[in-house]
Protein backbone atom coordinates (compact mmCIF):
# COMPACT_ATOMS: atom_id res chain seq x y z
CA UNK A 1 0.00 0.00 0.00
CA UNK A 2 2.80 2.37 0.96
CA UNK A 3 4.64 1.57 -2.28
CA UNK A 4 1.50 2.22 -4.35
CA UNK A 5 0.96 5.59 -2.63
CA UNK A 6 4.59 6.51 -3.29
CA UNK A 7 4.29 5.61 -6.98
CA UNK A 8 1.04 7.58 -7.26
CA UNK A 9 2.69 10.62 -5.66
CA UNK A 10 5.61 10.39 -8.12
CA UNK A 11 3.19 10.09 -11.05
CA UNK A 12 1.21 13.12 -9.85
CA UNK A 13 4.45 15.06 -9.56
CA UNK A 14 5.01 14.50 -13.29
CA UNK A 15 1.44 15.68 -13.97
CA UNK A 16 2.12 18.92 -12.08
CA UNK A 17 5.44 19.46 -13.87
CA UNK A 18 3.84 19.32 -17.32
CA UNK A 19 0.34 20.61 -16.51
CA UNK A 20 0.97 24.33 -17.10
CA UNK A 21 2.60 23.63 -20.46
CA UNK A 22 -0.23 21.28 -21.40
CA UNK A 23 -3.16 23.59 -20.57
CA UNK A 24 -1.59 26.86 -21.74
CA UNK A 25 -1.61 25.75 -25.39
CA UNK A 26 -5.41 25.18 -25.63
CA UNK A 27 -6.07 28.30 -23.53
CA UNK A 28 -3.91 30.52 -25.75
CA UNK A 29 -5.14 29.07 -29.05
CA UNK A 30 -8.77 28.95 -27.89
CA UNK A 31 -8.75 32.58 -26.69
CA UNK A 32 -7.07 33.74 -29.91
CA UNK A 33 -9.74 31.99 -31.99
CA UNK A 34 -12.60 33.39 -29.88
CA UNK A 35 -13.98 30.07 -28.62
CA UNK A 36 -16.90 30.03 -26.17
CA UNK A 37 -16.26 28.94 -22.53
CA UNK A 38 -17.90 25.58 -23.30
CA UNK A 39 -15.68 25.02 -26.35
CA UNK A 40 -12.61 26.12 -24.41
CA UNK A 41 -13.42 23.66 -21.62
CA UNK A 42 -13.69 20.83 -24.17
CA UNK A 43 -10.40 21.87 -25.78
CA UNK A 44 -8.54 21.80 -22.45
CA UNK A 45 -10.14 18.48 -21.40
CA UNK A 46 -9.44 16.65 -24.66
CA UNK A 47 -5.89 18.01 -24.72
CA UNK A 48 -5.15 16.68 -21.20
CA UNK A 49 -6.71 13.31 -22.12
CA UNK A 50 -4.67 12.95 -25.31
CA UNK A 51 -1.47 13.96 -23.48
CA UNK A 52 -2.07 10.81 -21.44
CA UNK A 53 -2.82 8.67 -24.50
CA UNK A 54 0.26 10.01 -26.34
CA UNK A 55 2.46 9.30 -23.31
CA UNK A 56 1.22 5.70 -23.06
CA UNK A 57 1.77 5.19 -26.81
CA UNK A 58 5.46 5.98 -26.23
CA UNK A 59 6.15 3.95 -23.08
CA UNK A 60 4.26 0.78 -24.12
CA UNK A 61 6.80 -0.34 -26.69
CA UNK A 62 5.94 -2.95 -29.32
CA UNK A 63 7.09 -3.90 -32.83
CA UNK A 64 5.48 -0.90 -34.49
CA UNK A 65 5.50 2.08 -32.10
CA UNK A 66 6.74 3.29 -28.73
CA UNK A 67 10.34 4.04 -27.80
CA UNK A 68 10.01 2.34 -24.41
CA UNK A 69 11.52 5.17 -22.36
CA UNK A 70 9.97 7.09 -19.42
CA UNK A 71 8.97 9.97 -21.69
CA UNK A 72 6.00 12.30 -21.11
CA UNK A 73 4.32 13.82 -24.17
CA UNK A 74 2.51 17.13 -24.29
CA UNK A 75 1.36 19.60 -26.91
CA UNK A 76 4.25 21.44 -28.49
CA UNK A 77 4.55 25.21 -28.07
CA UNK A 78 6.16 25.26 -31.50
CA UNK A 79 2.66 24.80 -32.95
CA UNK A 80 0.94 27.67 -31.10
CA UNK A 81 1.84 30.52 -33.46
CA UNK A 82 1.19 28.52 -36.64
CA UNK A 83 -2.20 27.29 -35.36
CA UNK A 84 -3.32 30.81 -34.46
CA UNK A 85 -2.22 32.05 -37.90
CA UNK A 86 -3.98 29.17 -39.70
CA UNK A 87 -7.16 29.60 -37.66
CA UNK A 88 -7.23 33.33 -38.33
CA UNK A 89 -6.78 32.87 -42.09
CA UNK A 90 -8.61 29.63 -42.92
CA UNK A 91 -10.72 28.81 -39.85
CA UNK A 92 -10.43 26.20 -37.12
CA UNK A 93 -11.30 23.30 -39.45
CA UNK A 94 -8.11 23.97 -41.46
CA UNK A 95 -6.05 23.64 -38.27
CA UNK A 96 -7.25 20.09 -37.75
CA UNK A 97 -6.95 19.16 -41.41
CA UNK A 98 -3.31 20.29 -41.31
CA UNK A 99 -2.64 18.46 -38.02
CA UNK A 100 -4.18 15.26 -39.43
CA UNK A 101 -2.05 15.33 -42.59
CA UNK A 102 1.12 16.21 -40.67
CA UNK A 103 0.53 13.23 -38.34
CA UNK A 104 0.14 10.85 -41.28
CA UNK A 105 3.28 12.39 -42.81
CA UNK A 106 5.26 11.71 -39.60
CA UNK A 107 4.07 8.08 -39.51
CA UNK A 108 5.11 7.60 -43.16
CA UNK A 109 8.60 9.11 -42.76
CA UNK A 110 9.31 7.63 -39.30
CA UNK A 111 11.38 4.79 -40.74
CA UNK A 112 13.84 7.05 -42.52
CA UNK A 113 13.57 10.36 -40.64
CA UNK A 114 17.10 9.76 -39.38
CA UNK A 115 18.38 10.41 -42.91
CA UNK A 116 16.32 13.62 -43.16
CA UNK A 117 17.72 15.03 -39.92
CA UNK A 118 20.72 16.40 -41.85
CA UNK A 119 18.37 18.96 -43.42
CA UNK A 120 17.47 20.14 -39.89
CA UNK A 121 20.76 20.89 -38.12
CA UNK A 122 20.81 23.31 -35.15
CA UNK A 123 21.18 26.33 -37.46
CA UNK A 124 17.78 25.46 -39.03
CA UNK A 125 15.87 24.19 -35.99
CA UNK A 126 17.24 26.95 -33.75
CA UNK A 127 16.22 29.58 -36.29
CA UNK A 128 12.70 28.11 -36.64
CA UNK A 129 12.18 27.93 -32.86
CA UNK A 130 13.45 31.52 -32.47
CA UNK A 131 11.08 32.81 -35.19
CA UNK A 132 8.13 31.00 -33.61
CA UNK A 133 8.94 32.43 -30.18
CA UNK A 134 9.27 35.98 -31.52
CA UNK A 135 5.98 35.79 -33.42
CA UNK A 136 4.19 34.67 -30.23
CA UNK A 137 5.19 37.69 -28.14
CA UNK A 138 2.44 40.01 -29.55
CA UNK A 139 -0.15 37.41 -28.44
CA UNK A 140 1.26 37.59 -24.90
CA UNK A 141 1.34 41.41 -24.87
CA UNK A 142 -2.30 41.61 -26.01
CA UNK A 143 -3.30 39.30 -23.19
CA UNK A 144 -1.33 41.32 -20.66
CA UNK A 145 -3.54 44.28 -21.52
CA UNK A 146 -6.68 42.22 -20.90
CA UNK A 147 -7.18 40.60 -24.30
CA UNK A 148 -7.54 42.10 -27.75
CA UNK A 149 -10.71 44.18 -27.96
CA UNK A 150 -11.29 44.22 -24.18
CA UNK A 151 -13.18 47.29 -22.93
CA UNK A 152 -10.63 47.76 -20.13
CA UNK A 153 -7.57 47.03 -22.28
CA UNK A 154 -4.43 48.39 -20.66
CA UNK A 155 -6.17 49.27 -17.38
CA UNK A 156 -4.05 49.51 -14.22
CA UNK A 157 -5.75 46.36 -12.88
CA UNK A 158 -4.78 44.35 -15.96
CA UNK A 159 -1.23 45.71 -16.05
CA UNK A 160 -0.84 45.07 -12.32
CA UNK A 161 -2.10 41.48 -12.58
CA UNK A 162 0.03 40.62 -15.61
CA UNK A 163 3.27 42.06 -14.26
CA UNK A 164 2.47 40.76 -10.77
CA UNK A 165 2.08 37.24 -12.17
CA UNK A 166 5.31 37.59 -14.16
CA UNK A 167 7.17 38.94 -11.11
CA UNK A 168 5.95 36.04 -8.96
CA UNK A 169 7.16 33.53 -11.58
CA UNK A 170 10.55 35.25 -11.80
CA UNK A 171 10.94 35.28 -7.98
CA UNK A 172 9.96 31.60 -7.77
CA UNK A 173 12.44 30.75 -10.51
CA UNK A 174 15.19 32.73 -8.79
CA UNK A 175 14.78 31.61 -5.20
CA UNK A 176 13.37 28.08 -5.47
CA UNK A 177 15.00 24.90 -6.72
CA UNK A 178 14.02 21.48 -7.97
CA UNK A 179 10.33 20.67 -8.19
CA UNK A 180 9.09 24.11 -7.04
CA UNK A 181 11.09 25.75 -9.81
CA UNK A 182 9.68 23.21 -12.30
CA UNK A 183 6.09 24.25 -11.44
CA UNK A 184 6.77 28.00 -11.07
CA UNK A 185 4.54 28.83 -14.07
CA UNK A 186 1.67 26.78 -12.63
CA UNK A 187 2.05 28.44 -9.21
CA UNK A 188 2.15 31.87 -10.90
CA UNK A 189 -1.14 31.17 -12.67
CA UNK A 190 -2.77 30.07 -9.40
CA UNK A 191 -1.54 33.08 -7.40
CA UNK A 192 -2.44 35.50 -10.22
CA UNK A 193 -5.97 34.07 -10.51
CA UNK A 194 -6.50 34.31 -6.73
CA UNK A 195 -5.39 37.96 -6.82
CA UNK A 196 -7.70 38.61 -9.79
CA UNK A 197 -10.62 37.07 -7.84
CA UNK A 198 -10.16 39.68 -5.10
CA UNK A 199 -10.43 42.35 -7.82
CA UNK A 200 -13.66 40.81 -9.13
CA UNK A 201 -12.08 39.75 -12.43
CA UNK A 202 -12.75 35.99 -12.19
CA UNK A 203 -15.96 34.46 -13.56
CA UNK A 204 -16.53 31.00 -12.05
CA UNK A 205 -19.69 30.25 -14.05
CA UNK A 206 -17.83 27.99 -16.55
CA UNK A 207 -17.00 25.66 -13.63
CA UNK A 208 -20.62 25.57 -12.48
CA UNK A 209 -21.83 24.95 -16.05
CA UNK A 210 -19.32 22.18 -16.82
CA UNK A 211 -20.36 18.56 -16.36
CA UNK A 212 -18.58 16.01 -14.16
CA UNK A 213 -18.07 13.58 -17.03
CA UNK A 214 -18.13 13.62 -20.81
CA UNK A 215 -17.26 11.30 -23.67
CA UNK A 216 -14.73 12.34 -26.26
CA UNK A 217 -16.19 13.31 -29.62
CA UNK A 218 -14.37 12.98 -32.97
CA UNK A 219 -14.35 16.16 -35.07
CA UNK A 220 -15.98 18.19 -32.28
CA UNK A 221 -15.33 21.44 -34.20
CA UNK A 222 -16.57 20.06 -37.52
CA UNK A 223 -15.04 18.08 -40.36
CA UNK A 224 -11.46 19.07 -41.19
CA UNK A 225 -10.63 21.11 -44.28
CA UNK A 226 -7.33 20.96 -46.13
CA UNK A 227 -5.35 24.03 -47.19
CA UNK A 228 -1.87 23.56 -48.65
CA UNK A 229 -0.21 26.50 -46.84
CA UNK A 230 -1.64 25.25 -43.52
CA UNK A 231 -0.55 21.65 -44.21
CA UNK A 232 2.99 22.70 -45.16
CA UNK A 233 3.21 24.83 -42.01
CA UNK A 234 2.21 21.97 -39.71
CA UNK A 235 4.53 19.50 -41.48
CA UNK A 236 7.44 21.89 -40.81
CA UNK A 237 6.32 22.20 -37.18
CA UNK A 238 6.17 18.40 -36.91
CA UNK A 239 9.68 18.02 -38.35
CA UNK A 240 11.12 20.53 -35.89
CA UNK A 241 9.28 18.77 -33.03
CA UNK A 242 10.77 15.43 -34.09
CA UNK A 243 14.26 16.92 -33.98
CA UNK A 244 13.56 18.27 -30.47
CA UNK A 245 12.14 14.90 -29.38
CA UNK A 246 15.26 13.15 -30.67
CA UNK A 247 17.29 15.16 -28.16
CA UNK A 248 14.90 14.11 -25.36
CA UNK A 249 15.13 10.45 -26.44
CA UNK A 250 18.93 10.46 -26.28
CA UNK A 251 18.90 12.29 -22.94
CA UNK A 252 16.56 9.67 -21.46
CA UNK A 253 18.52 6.87 -23.10
CA UNK A 254 21.63 8.18 -21.32
CA UNK A 255 19.79 8.48 -17.97
CA UNK A 256 18.32 4.95 -18.20
CA UNK A 257 21.50 3.44 -19.69
CA UNK A 258 19.59 2.24 -22.77
CA UNK A 259 21.49 2.33 -26.05
CA UNK A 260 19.07 3.60 -28.69
CA UNK A 261 19.10 1.98 -32.12
CA UNK A 262 17.68 3.32 -35.36
CA UNK A 263 14.60 1.10 -35.04
CA UNK A 264 13.95 2.47 -31.52
CA UNK A 265 13.98 6.04 -32.86
CA UNK A 266 11.65 5.02 -35.71
CA UNK A 267 9.16 3.56 -33.20
CA UNK A 268 9.37 6.75 -31.16
CA UNK A 269 8.68 8.92 -34.21
CA UNK A 270 5.82 6.62 -35.24
CA UNK A 271 4.22 6.93 -31.80
CA UNK A 272 4.40 10.73 -32.07
CA UNK A 273 2.85 10.58 -35.53
CA UNK A 274 -0.03 8.45 -34.21
CA UNK A 275 -0.52 10.93 -31.34
CA UNK A 276 -0.67 13.82 -33.84
CA UNK A 277 -3.25 11.93 -35.96
CA UNK A 278 -5.38 11.41 -32.83
CA UNK A 279 -5.01 15.14 -32.14
CA UNK A 280 -6.42 15.87 -35.59
CA UNK A 281 -9.32 13.45 -35.18
CA UNK A 282 -10.35 14.52 -31.68
CA UNK A 283 -9.58 18.22 -32.23
CA UNK A 284 -6.58 18.51 -29.97
CA UNK A 285 -2.95 19.37 -30.84
CA UNK A 286 0.37 18.04 -32.15
CA UNK A 287 2.39 16.27 -29.45
CA UNK A 288 6.08 16.13 -28.62
CA UNK A 289 8.35 14.86 -25.84
CA UNK A 290 8.38 17.24 -22.84
CA UNK A 291 11.88 18.13 -21.67
CA UNK A 292 10.67 19.45 -18.26
CA UNK A 293 9.81 15.91 -17.21
CA UNK A 294 13.33 14.77 -18.13
CA UNK A 295 14.62 17.28 -15.58
CA UNK A 296 12.23 15.83 -13.00
CA UNK A 297 13.50 12.31 -13.69
CA UNK A 298 17.09 13.52 -13.25
CA UNK A 299 16.17 15.30 -10.03
CA UNK A 300 14.20 12.42 -8.47
CA UNK A 301 16.41 9.61 -9.78
CA UNK A 302 13.27 7.50 -10.46
CA UNK A 303 13.52 6.13 -14.02
CA UNK A 304 10.67 3.60 -13.99
CA UNK A 305 8.24 3.51 -16.92
CA UNK A 306 5.59 2.39 -14.43
CA UNK A 307 5.61 5.87 -12.86
CA UNK A 308 5.06 7.48 -16.28
CA UNK A 309 2.28 4.95 -16.99
CA UNK A 310 0.58 6.18 -13.79
CA UNK A 311 1.06 9.75 -15.05
CA UNK A 312 -0.60 8.84 -18.37
CA UNK A 313 -3.55 7.19 -16.63
CA UNK A 314 -3.98 10.25 -14.39
CA UNK A 315 -4.02 12.57 -17.41
CA UNK A 316 -6.61 10.41 -19.20
CA UNK A 317 -8.79 10.38 -16.07
CA UNK A 318 -8.57 14.17 -15.71
CA UNK A 319 -9.48 14.54 -19.38
CA UNK A 320 -12.82 12.83 -18.84
CA UNK A 321 -13.80 15.39 -16.17
CA UNK A 322 -14.72 18.76 -17.76
CA UNK A 323 -15.27 20.23 -14.28
CA UNK A 324 -11.51 20.11 -13.68
CA UNK A 325 -10.71 21.39 -17.17
CA UNK A 326 -13.10 24.32 -16.63
CA UNK A 327 -11.02 25.49 -13.65
CA UNK A 328 -8.23 26.49 -16.02
CA UNK A 329 -10.59 28.47 -18.28
CA UNK A 330 -11.37 31.01 -15.53
CA UNK A 331 -7.79 32.36 -15.58
CA UNK A 332 -8.11 36.04 -16.64
CA UNK A 333 -6.33 37.01 -19.88
CA UNK A 334 -4.05 39.46 -18.03
CA UNK A 335 -2.80 36.71 -15.67
CA UNK A 336 -2.36 34.39 -18.64
CA UNK A 337 -0.43 37.13 -20.47
CA UNK A 338 2.07 37.48 -17.64
CA UNK A 339 2.77 33.74 -17.68
CA UNK A 340 2.90 33.72 -21.49
CA UNK A 341 5.74 36.26 -21.50
CA UNK A 342 7.81 33.81 -19.43
CA UNK A 343 6.75 30.77 -21.48
CA UNK A 344 7.21 32.34 -24.91
CA UNK A 345 10.41 34.01 -23.77
CA UNK A 346 11.68 30.54 -22.88
CA UNK A 347 10.84 29.40 -26.44
CA UNK A 348 13.00 32.24 -27.80
CA UNK A 349 15.72 31.42 -25.25
CA UNK A 350 15.65 27.78 -26.36
CA UNK A 351 16.09 28.86 -29.97
CA UNK A 352 18.98 31.16 -29.05
CA UNK A 353 20.55 28.35 -26.99
CA UNK A 354 20.39 26.05 -30.02
CA UNK A 355 21.99 28.76 -32.17
CA UNK A 356 24.65 29.79 -29.65
CA UNK A 357 26.69 26.65 -30.24
CA UNK A 358 26.95 27.17 -34.01
CA UNK A 359 26.63 30.90 -34.75
CA UNK A 360 30.35 31.43 -34.21
CA UNK A 361 31.34 28.40 -36.30
CA UNK A 362 31.20 30.32 -39.55
CA UNK A 363 30.06 33.55 -41.17
CA UNK A 364 27.78 31.42 -43.32
CA UNK A 365 25.74 30.36 -40.29
CA UNK A 366 25.40 34.00 -39.24
CA UNK A 367 24.03 34.85 -42.69
CA UNK A 368 21.56 31.94 -42.61
CA UNK A 369 20.22 33.09 -39.23
CA UNK A 370 20.12 36.77 -40.21
CA UNK A 371 18.19 36.24 -43.46
CA UNK A 372 15.81 33.60 -42.06
CA UNK A 373 14.83 35.50 -38.93
CA UNK A 374 14.54 38.72 -40.96
CA UNK A 375 12.24 37.13 -43.56
CA UNK A 376 10.20 35.24 -40.95
CA UNK A 377 9.59 38.28 -38.77
CA UNK A 378 9.09 40.60 -41.74
CA UNK A 379 6.40 38.46 -43.36
CA UNK A 380 4.66 38.11 -39.99
CA UNK A 381 4.54 41.90 -39.53
CA UNK A 382 3.74 42.71 -43.19
CA UNK A 383 1.88 39.63 -44.54
CA UNK A 384 0.62 41.50 -47.62
CA UNK A 385 4.18 41.71 -49.05
CA UNK A 386 3.68 38.77 -51.43
CA UNK A 387 -0.02 39.15 -52.35
CA UNK A 388 0.85 39.79 -56.02
CA UNK A 389 2.60 36.42 -56.39
CA UNK A 390 0.81 33.36 -57.83
CA UNK A 391 -1.18 31.36 -55.26
CA UNK A 392 1.11 28.35 -55.76
CA UNK A 393 4.09 30.43 -54.63
CA UNK A 394 2.13 31.98 -51.75
CA UNK A 395 2.05 28.51 -50.15
CA UNK A 396 5.64 29.27 -49.12
CA UNK A 397 5.27 33.01 -48.48
CA UNK A 398 1.88 33.57 -46.84
CA UNK A 399 3.09 32.63 -43.36
CA UNK A 400 6.15 34.12 -41.65
CA UNK A 401 7.10 30.87 -39.94
CA UNK A 402 6.99 28.91 -43.22
CA UNK A 403 8.84 31.67 -45.11
CA UNK A 404 11.56 31.85 -42.44
CA UNK A 405 11.84 28.05 -42.17
CA UNK A 406 12.11 27.52 -45.93
CA UNK A 407 14.71 30.30 -46.11
CA UNK A 408 16.76 28.58 -43.39
CA UNK A 409 16.54 25.16 -45.07
CA UNK A 410 17.50 26.50 -48.53
CA UNK A 411 20.38 28.66 -47.23
CA UNK A 412 21.71 25.79 -45.12
CA UNK A 413 21.79 23.59 -48.23
CA UNK A 414 23.50 26.40 -50.18
CA UNK A 415 26.13 27.26 -47.56
CA UNK A 416 26.70 24.03 -45.64
CA UNK A 417 25.68 21.09 -47.83
CA UNK A 418 26.64 21.92 -51.41
CA UNK A 419 30.36 21.48 -52.10
CA UNK A 420 32.26 24.75 -52.48
CA UNK A 421 35.70 25.58 -53.87
CA UNK A 422 36.75 26.88 -50.47
CA UNK A 423 35.84 23.56 -48.81
CA UNK A 424 37.43 21.55 -51.60
CA UNK A 425 40.68 23.50 -51.16
CA UNK A 426 40.54 22.99 -47.40
CA UNK A 427 40.08 19.23 -47.77
CA UNK A 428 42.63 18.80 -50.62
CA UNK A 429 45.88 17.02 -49.67
CA UNK A 430 48.75 19.40 -48.91
CA UNK A 431 51.60 19.02 -51.42
CA UNK A 432 54.97 20.05 -50.06
CA UNK A 433 56.98 22.63 -51.99
CA UNK A 434 60.01 20.30 -52.11
CA UNK A 435 57.90 17.67 -53.87
CA UNK A 436 56.89 20.23 -56.50
CA UNK A 437 60.49 21.26 -57.06
CA UNK A 438 61.53 17.63 -57.41
CA UNK A 439 58.81 17.14 -60.01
Amino acid sequence: MKKALGETALGFQHVLAMYAGAVLVPLIVGEALGLTPEQLTYLVAIDILLCGVATILQIVSNRFFGIGLPVVLGCTFTAVGPMIAIGGQYGISAIYGAILVSGVFVVLISGFFGSLVRFFPPVVTGTVVTIIGITLIPVAINNMGGGQGASDFGSLANIGLSFGTLLFIVIMYRFSTGFLRAISILLGLIVGTVAAAFLGKVDVSPIADASYFHMVEPFYFGMPTFEWPAILTMILVAMVSLVESTGVYFALGDITKKKLKEKDLAKGYRAEGLAIVLGGIFNSFPYTAFSQNVGLIQMSGVKSRKIILITGIMLITLGFVPKIAAVTTIIPPSVLGGAMIAMFGMVIAQGIKMLSTIITDSQENSMIIACSVGIGLGVTVVPELFVQLPSSVQILTSNGIVAGSVTAIVLNILFNMLPSKKRQRASAPVVKESAINQG
